[in-house]
């Protein structure tokens, strides 16, 4: 059975528990894994959340760069084991990398040693989470957010290069929009699919607009998804939209 989320901070934890959430999904980047102090504090307060943490996005903050000359092998690596550590403490099965920033190819920079970079942070990755239970969810982003990985299909190439269980795949609903990407990749890529995120027009929240709920929920049920499927969008009016879109949500997948 599918459970359900909202991408916010820690801090709305114990309202999204109150609505009926079953988890929340937390950014990385603003926890300063490299302030070895900063990371600890905000380590315990994730521990203590009313609300499981069960995902985390915004893996690489933006001055870490993975691909490029600025690339840094051991800050990369040391940041990527202390990323783990911090998945494990506090029981997340989910964490996504999106990371626009941290990935895009800078102007001049070979594709090909970008891409070589690329695998070379996802192979890390998946040695880190080795038998630990936490799965990478690899994000594709719409071009104004990188210029890699556009789309699922560019996602799964990549998983497909790493061949290990712990990378996998995300579908955001936004980004296909954004890339008018068919929804059929959902079907076709089926298997490695690991992560939903979710929005509605002008990355609103779901069922507040026009995106097509009844043909991306129904390939998903179709398919078998039975996994985590996280809100990233935009409210204004916070409470009464997350619980009208719990209500949409669980109507489009229970």
């Amino acid at each position: 059975m599918n459970s359900f989320g909202w991408c916010t901070d820690l801090k709305d934890a114990e309202l999204l528990a109150k609505l009926g959430f079953d988890y929340i999904e937390l950014a990385l980047a603003p926890m300063q894994l490299e302030n070895q102090e900063e990371y600890r504090r905000q380590l315990k307060l994730v521990q203590q959340s009313p609300l499981p943490v069960k995902a985390f996005n915004v893996f690489f903050p933006q001055d870490i760069k993975i691909v490029g000359p600025a690339a840094d092998v051991e800050r990369i690596r040391r940041y990527i084991a202390t990323a783990v550590e911090v998945f494990v403490k506090a029981g997340a099965r989910i964490a996504v990398l999106g990371s626009g920033g941290a990935r895009t190819i800078p102007e001049g920079w070979e594709t090909a040693r970008a891409e070589e970079q690329l695998l070379q942070v996802l192979n890390w990755c998946a040695a880190e989470m080795k038998d630990t239970g936490v799965i990478l969810a690899i994000e594709p982003l719409n071009r104004k957010e990188s210029n890699v990985i556009n789309s699922v299909a560019d996602g799964v190439y990549y998983a497909k290069q790493i061949n290990d269980p712990a990378v996998r795949v995300l579908a955001d609903f936004y980004h296909m929009d954004e890339e008018n990407e068919p929804l059929s990749t959902l079907r076709e890529h089926k298997d490695w699919l690991a992560h939903i995120h979710l929005a509605d027009t002008g990355r609103r929240n779901p069922g507040s607009g026009q995106y097509d709920y009844d043909t991306f929920s129904a390939i998903l049920r179709e398919i078998g998804y039975s996994g985590m499927i996280s809100a990233e969008c935009k409210v204004e009016q916070q409470e009464s939209e997350m619980v009208d879109s719990l209500r949409f949500m669980k109507s489009k997948w229970r």
